[in-house]
């Protein structure tokens, strides 16, 4: 990591963080258990040490087989956090994947429904336009048989008229 002028560590990579920008909690730091697994003890002096040195003689295939063991586990509590590390950056990706699928389609869709607003505006305006054509041709067209009617009535009247005349 680096440092700045001022001596403050500057970070190499950003560091990441959750939907609403707040930084996310940093990985758990294995390096206390890492340096631990040797867990070997300081040899006594004296009568002790020699007691020591013997059980470590009689025991140490046992120790050795523990030491191997707890390596091991250590190995594969590391691999262990690194695959999580890494499958939860997979999850996020393909998460921010299918949203920025989904945002764009939810734009897509947006964009087809102003285009069919406007068609169907233009579609209610022309058949107001229509409407209104056959209203103002019926109320012309009744005006004219209302007078076509007038007329025949009177014509009618005119004819009775001279039926009688002519039967009196």
């Amino acid at each position: 990591m680096a440092t700045s002028r001022d001596e403050r560590p500057v970070s190499e990579e950003p560091k990441p963080r959750d939907e609403s920008g707040a930084p996310l909690p940093e990985p758990p730091d294995g390096a206390a258990v890492n340096a631990a697994w040797t867990a070997e003890a300081a040899v006594p002096e004296g009568a002790a040490g020699l007691l020591h040195r013997l059980l470590v003689r009689l025991l140490s295939p046992r120790f050795d087989a523990q030491r191997d063991f707890n390596a091991k586990q250590v190995q594969l509590d590391n691999a262990l956090l690194l695959h999580l590390e890494a499958r939860f950056a997979a999850t996020h990706a393909h998460y921010d994947r299918l949203l920025g699928l989904l945002g764009r389609r939810q734009d897509e869709i947006d964009e087809r429904h102003l285009r069919l607003e406007e068609e169907l505006r233009g579609h209610v305006s022309d058949l107001v336009r229509r409407v209104d054509l056959v209203l103002e041709e019926s109320t012309r067209g009744r005006l004219a048989q209302e007078f076509a009617l007038e007329d025949l009535r009177a014509r009618l009247v005119r004819l009775e008229e001279a039926l009688g005349r002519r039967g009196e």
